[in-house]
């Protein structure tokens, strides 16, 4: 294969032809995603699940029974409900992974800078090809298998070969690329046939780089050898790609599941013995003689048998909520996507659900508080003069320039600074504004020390073929109070190097503006070498000034944050007094005496001086990562649930340690794989929105909860108590079916759409560990279920209620019970949805509620009076269902009654 380069060497990078060509060739850049289970194999799979066995059993029961009964309706009915239970669950299961992979190809949509057609372009991932040259940079992730040819880098290759520790890279000259087999292959490399062979030998070759890896620092340019399927990443991604683990809520809602299960047991087995005590003693008037005749008849007691057997497995169906799993997927689902158009893409479902419970928040400054693009907004020479522009007609200007394009991690790209950090950024743009950044092009970077936060600076060393200043010069930027202690000389508008004799009037000026928010790099150059840790004499060339714009809506994102009783801590690399004056705009520092702590103040603090400090802490400025992880550690150590927000890779550590981190959507990609939760936007409003959404999912499971538990709690106590009162069937083994199918599975879909209110961000966190069932949902469970089954309990044994029905206990009366049952249950729903007295408050808010309630009850009202046979009803009278109606809502009036008995008597409960 054969390229036209653009210009010469790598400087110009492939053409738009050799593209086209190269992915022809060897392909797109995307690893082909793991092979998953179909529909049927998944439904399939699903018959395992315990409760279908227990269906199956019930169902095989009645197929050797239908052979001597009729009434084929109730095995087709059951059979039914094991093919609805299945079905739904299969399409539940592919659905959630489906929004799953949709929100993960969102938020794998990277770009990487690659060369081509002889300027630097920004493309995504997915486009890179055979033979594109990439610019790698701390914080990136490989994009492509290939070799480094310029540069220097340490590299995390732990998501390949799992060790923590950084691999040194360096460019090896003379390492040839050929055309072998399916694409390009390194000399040295593994040939196609085997992914893992000679795997760890390749991982420390000191030139090669692996796709899935991420830069930890340095800079440098790597010729891209292969992509997508045919990368190491691609061949080992099977058993790379890893199942999610199960949420801490759904394992506990599973432990809960479990537990009412076992009580369902329990309830089945009476419910059981108390029908064949009421066949076989109460109904033969406790004759000694009637009941050894019945026990006789083996016909009619087995027949009694099989349908204590089956009212036992229809109690065991009604008592276990195997809607719970569903729900989670359910509302996660739903509340997922609308956080996406919230700018909230949840990596890991966990964090959602912690979000809810954050107790302290420690943030980044920049991009978060502020807008994340700095601005330059002068410029301050060595003998004190400030100039609001850049220097562009003298020889300072000329010294200002190299120092600003050449020690500089950013590269233009279309017009615009790419790469790099945001300072970086910003010193670019106004370097090159107004054309001043065209330079002599022979300049070569030497050597590179990057910026990072421990030293607070950058330098490179450059040489110079075609001077206009010097050969050999060591430019430096960073910190003032780094760099300014070693000037001993500055640079005057001529070029030429003075004595420096105004350090404190700089000095003084400086923390004159840093209280107004603005930041400081100070630029410095030295014609020595570049010697990591040793500056030497230096010669200032000046300091320039920029300044973060605080978001607009950042003090609304820290007033809805704190009123939700979390606690804000600012972590900046600023100044004490540039990060005291923006905590004080946006409202940070909001409590008396707030505690403002450099990093080397933290440092010389021992964790039980931090941990008692910790409640009136709000800024730690000059932070270093591992302030980060040691805050977020004694946060933890003091039971607190702790929240993160990064967006570099130093941040990674404190990221992963957190309750619940918050990636920031411009941040690198190594941090945003730390993360939980990403936003997009960079938002502190957007956090604040992840909190709302993590509260109302866990209060529309709880209402789901109250709604199902008070359901099953009737229709267990009618299942006994009935037969006691001579009431053999009250309720049908189809109906059961119908209640829990409707009851069950539509109900989830109703709480889950539940609306993320205001109002949620002005009650206290709760603390992580909370059990499921608190107090107040105990009272609603037993207080609501209590009063239905007195309620129908009253209903069956009432001739005040015969009466109003002028027909007795015929198919009459149970339809009307039936249709009392189940109205009874959409009336909890609508007192288990909202904990105020008013039943529709902001019930617009969540109109599948409306809907799918509107939809059940209609379908009720067809069955009273088209279910016929196969559901025992026989229609009512249109005062009849009324009158049904208005004994059902009594659970809504009982329910309010209770409500305002709660305010009347200042009842604490904590709510839901």
């Amino acid at each position: 294969m054969s390229y036209r380069w653009v210009g010469h060497g790598t400087a110009g990078g492939l053409s738009l032809d050799a593209v086209t060509e190269a992915r022809e060739k060897f392909g797109e850049n995307v690893v082909s995603p793991k092979k998953r289970k179909g529909f049927f194999s998944k439904l399939l799979e699903n018959f395992g699940d315990p409760l279908i066995k227990i269906l199956l059993i019930a169902l095989g029961i009645n197929v050797v029974f239908l052979f001597k009964n009729s009434e084929w309706y109730e095995t087709a009915i059951i059979a039914a409900a094991i093919l609805i239970a299945t079905v739904v669950s299969t399409v539940s299961e592919m659905g959630g992974e489906a929004a799953f992979k949709k929100l993960q190809a969102e938020a794998a949509r990277i770009n990487c800078r690659v060369i081509r057609e002889g300027a630097i372009k920004e493309i995504p991932v997915s486009e890179v090809v055979v033979g594109d040259f990439v610019k790698l940079q701390t914080g990136d992730r490989v994009p492509a298998d290939g070799r480094l040819i310029e540069g220097r880098l340490e590299v995390d290759q732990s998501a390949l070969n799992g060790e923590t520790k950084e691999t040194v890279k360096s460019a090896e000259r003379g390492v040839g690329v050929s055309v072998e087999g399916n694409g390009f292959r390194e000399h040295g490399a593994p040939r196609d046939g085997g992914a893992a062979a000679g795997i760890d030998g390749d991982f420390m070759n000191k030139s090669l780089l692996f796709s899935g890896t991420v830069i930890s620092s340095g800079e440098g340019m790597m010729e891209v050898t292969a992509v997508g399927d045919n990368t190491f990443y691609g061949r080992l991604a099977v058993e790379l790609q890893e199942d999610a683990d199960a949420s801490p809520m759904k394992e506990r809602l599973s432990e809960l599941a479990k537990s009412i299960s076992r009580f369902g047991y329990v309830g089945a087995v009476l419910v059981a013995l108390v029908y064949l005590f009421n066949a076989v003693v109460i109904e033969n008037g406790f004759e000694p003689i009637l009941i050894k005749t019945y026990l006789s008849d083996w016909h009619t007691l087995a027949a009694a048998v099989l349908y204590a057997v089956t009212l036992a497995v229809t109690v065991i169906v009604m008592a276990v909520p195997e809607g719970l799993p569903m729900m989670i997927t359910v509302v996660l689902t739903s509340n997922m996507k609308k956080m996406m158009r919230d700018n909230v893409i949840v990596r890991k479902l966990v964090g959602i659900e912690t979000a809810g419970s954050m107790n302290i928040l420690f943030c980044d400054k920049t991009g978060t508080l502020t807008c994340g693009a700095l601005k330059v907004d002068g410029f301050i020479d060595g003998e004190g003069r400030e100039r609001r522009n850049r220097p562009k007609s003298d020889r300072l200007s000329e010294y200002l320039r190299y120092s600003l394009i050449y020690n500089n991690s950013a590269v233009m790209s279309g017009g615009r600074a790419v790469g790099g950090n945001s300072t970086d950024r910003a010193l670019l743009e106004y370097a090159h504004g107004d054309g001043g950044g065209i330079l002599n092009g022979d300049v070569k970077r030497k050597n590179i020390i990057p910026f990072s936060s421990e030293i607070k600076y950058m330098a490179t060393e450059i040489t110079d073929g075609k001077p206009s200043l010097i050969t050999r010069m060591t430019l430096i930027k960073g910190a003032p109070e780094v760099i300014l202690p070693h000037c001993r000389e500055y640079v005057n508008e001529y070029g030429e190097y003075k004595s420096f004799t105004k350090r404190r009037v700089l000095e003084n000026r400086i923390a004159e503006l840093q209280s107004r928010a603005f930041r400081f790099i100070a630029v410095a150059v030295t014609e020595g070498e570049l010697r990591p840790g040793s500056f030497g004499a230096l010669k200032l060339v000046g300091v320039i000034s920029v300044r973060d714009d605080i978001r607009s809506e950042a003090a609304e994102g820290v007033r809805q944050i704190k009123n939700a009783g979390i606690q804000i801590v600012m972590i900046t690399g600023d100044a004490k007094k540039t990060a005291e004056a923006i905590a004080k705009e946006v409202g940070i520092l909001g409590v008396k005496d707030p505690v403002i702590l450099s990093g080397g103040e933290l440092g010389a603090l021992s964790d039980a001086e931090v941990k008692k400090l910790l409640p009136r802490l709000r800024v730690i400025a000059r932070a270093l990562p591992n302030d980060k992880s040691r805050l977020v550690r004694i946060a933890q150590s003091a039971g607190l649930v702790a929240g993160m927000t990064g967006d570099g890779v130093n941040d990674a550590p404190a990221l992963k340690k957190a309750d619940v981190s918050f990636a920031m959507g411009s941040g690198t990609e190594i941090a945003k794989e730390a993360g939980d939760i990403v936003i997009l936007d960079d938002n502190l409003l957007s956090i604040a929105k992840a909190v709302r959404y993590g509260r109302t999912i866990f209060k529309s499971i709880r209402k789901f909860i109250i709604f199902q538990l008070t359901l099953n709690f009737c229709a267990m106590g009618v299942s006994m108590l009935a037969p006691l009162f001579g009431i053999a069937s009250p309720i049908t083994v189809i109906q059961i079916l119908w209640i829990n199918m409707v009851m069950d599975t539509l109900a989830g879909l109703a709480f889950g759409g539940e609306p993320p209110l205001k109002k949620y961000m002005n009650e206290p966190s709760k603390p992580r560990g909370e059990k499921i069932i608190n107090k107040y949902m105990m009272l609603e469970i037993i207080f609501g279920g209590a009063f239905s089954v007195a309620l129908c309990m009253w209903f069956l044994n009432s001739e005040f209620v015969s009466g109003l029905f002028h027909y007795g206990r015929g198919a009459r009366f149970y339809t009307a019970f039936f249709g009392l049952f189940m109205f009874t249950g959409i009336f909890n729903a609508f007192c288990a949805r909202t904990q105020s007295v008013n039943l529709s408050d902001h019930i617009a808010g969540n109109k599948p509620f409306i809907i799918i309630m509107g939809a059940v009850t209609a379908a009720q009202i067809l069955i009273l009076y088209f279910g016929g046979q196969i559901f025992r009803t026989n229609g009512l009278s249109a005062n009849e269902l009324l009158l049904v109606v208005a004994l059902a809502s009594g659970a809504l009036i009982a329910n309010t009654v209770r409500k305002i008995l709660y305010k009347i008597l200042k009842i604490r409960h904590g709510g839901i």
